[in-house]
């Protein structure tokens, strides 16, 4: 059975050879909440450990998008494990919730071990940075569904937190001051987008990139989500945060009003950050125009978080000696529906 399986495109064998690279992996991310260990059914988490009176749980799902087609094109798979967790993560902490335990699940045409290990090793790289367990996930071959180097990623995580402390839309308050937390780069949203440009423009992912003569295009462009989790937990336990919204796919128009209940919207002072190379690299490459962009990109900011204004400057200097050095306030909230971008350098 298991020949005429291989027949069908299925390697058990590998199946298994993935199973003991990953392990190591895999038991680096646990936290003491974790019962028992990799190879089960399922995984399981004893929240009896985690100290809450009245427990809620966050869940959040992602994947990573065509960000994926440029891990294949170059054949460089270390770092979409960690935008899979981070998509994932960043969405559970804009709740006050700390991410508890993440599962991935890993689709290809056929298995091969060391390619699944370079990239489980990048989701337990993103589970680490996260304080989050791998506890478990799914790695399936469907040979006929994909092409024969082509693969998808996806991560399912859960986080907890005090239902008393959870941070809801209502507690933003006109006059409240929004800091913003410098992203990494794209982070992993508007890459077909990114991926048309580049082939517009007769670009390979091997060329240099010329912000950065010592890299290439295909580096840049997959430099990993950044993963806000450890910051913000700190910073939550010293100061009041009103709300947090994550830019991801949709830019500041989608995202920052998410945070916001009814009536309530932001002013943001595009001045009031160093927006990185890459986003004008872009600009210039398709002839955008900015307020495209910020429709479409996270333009330098990966997260901002609503504080009282008496409570910014203590924010700040919580959220620099955690190491986020550029934290500044980048906007306050307003009565009123359209969010309000001012002093853009567009042209």
């Amino acid at each position: 059975m298991a020949n005429a399986y291989k027949k069908a495109g299925v390697n058990i064998e590998a199946g298994y050879e993935t199973v003991g690279r990953i392990k190591k992996h895999v038991q680096r991310t646990f936290r003491p909440e974790v019962m028992g260990g990799l190879g089960g059914f399922g995984g399981a988490i004893d929240l009896s450990q985690l100290n809450l009176k009245e427990p809620v749980l966050v869940s959040g799902t992602d994947g990573v998008g065509t960000k994926l087609m440029i891990a294949i094109a170059t054949d460089r798979h270390d770092t979409v494990g960690i935008d899979a967790v981070a998509m994932c993560v960043n969405d559970i902490i804009t709740q006050g919730a700390e991410p508890v335990y993440f599962l991935d699940y890993l689709a290809c045409s056929a298995l091969k071990p060391e390619k699944a290990e370079a990239i489980v090793k990048g989701i337990a790289e993103g589970c680490t940075q996260a304080g989050c367990a791998l506890i478990g996930g799914e790695t399936a071959e469907m040979p006929g569904m994909y092409d024969e180097n082509d693969y998808d990623i996806a991560g399912f995580s859960v986080g907890a937190v005090e239902k008393s402390k959870m941070i809801k839309p209502d507690q933003v308050k006109t006059g409240d001051v929004l800091i913003g937390l410098a992203s990494s780069g794209i982070h992993s949203n508007g890459f077909s987008l990114v991926r048309k440009l580049v082939a517009d423009a007769g670009l390979a992912y091997s060329d240099t990139y010329t912000p950065e003569p010592d890299k290439t295009i295909g580096e840049v462009l997959l430099r990993p989500t950044k993963i806000y989790v450890k910051p913000v937990l700190k910073l939550l336990k010293s100061v009041d945060v009103h709300g947090i919204a994550h830019i991801t796919g949709g830019g500041f128009y989608e995202n920052v009003p998410r945070m916001f209940p009814e009536g309530r919207t932001a002013e943001l002072d595009v001045s009031s950050w160093k927006r990185p190379a890459v986003f004008d690299w872009l600009k210039q490459l398709g002839n955008l125009q900015l307020d495209d962009m910020y429709h479409t990109f996270n333009m330098g900011l990966g997260l901002i978080l609503a504080v009282a204004r008496e409570d910014a400057e203590k924010a700040i200097e919580v959220l620099k000696a955690a190491g986020e050095s550029s934290a500044a306030v980048v906007g306050k909230v307003l009565e009123g529906q359209e969010l309000t971008l001012v002093n853009s350098d567009e042209a």
